[in-house]
């Protein structure tokens, strides 16, 4: 009579564990403000203008605002897995001195559409669909 029972209990463990593996990875959450520290070419970023406040803010709510530098700017977004898709981003639009306007544009490029993103500790690496660009952001 026990072993029938054992069976039963252990059929339900092996079950459980096996849907448990369906189910995928928690969805991460970007919520917060991150400082730019480079961005540019995946293979050789340039490092984040010196003496500029750049920086993106996830909101819970599935909005986005930030300033690489120049402009203020904001928008939508949703992370799904290892993805994020960025929504239209609408920005003021104002002319900076051509170092920080080339940092904001590098950054634009990264938020359109969807890209691949990889959180390790502090640092947040989002890279562009056709991966050729990045933006890597630390955690304030």
């Amino acid at each position: 009579m026990k072993k029938p029972l054992l069976l039963w209990i252990a059929l339900l463990v092996v079950i459980g564990a096996m849907l448990s593996a369906c189910v995928g990875p928690e969805s991460v959450s970007l919520a917060g403000t991150w400082k730019l520290i480079s961005y540019g070419s995946s293979i050789n970023p340039t490092p984040a203008e010196p003496n500029v406040e750049a920086s993106l803010t996830f909101g819970t709510n599935g909005e986005l605002n930030g300033n690489m530098g120049c402009n203020g700017f904001g928008g939508d977004y949703k992370v799904d897995g290892g993805s994020i898709t960025f929504g239209p981003i609408a920005s003021t639009l104002m002319a900076c001195a051509d170092p920080v306007m080339q940092q904001e544009s590098a950054a634009f490029n990264v938020l359109a559409n969807t890209a691949a993103f990889k959180l390790e500790g502090n640092l947040l690496t989002i890279t562009s669909a056709d991966g050729n660009s990045v933006m890597v952001l630390e955690r304030k």
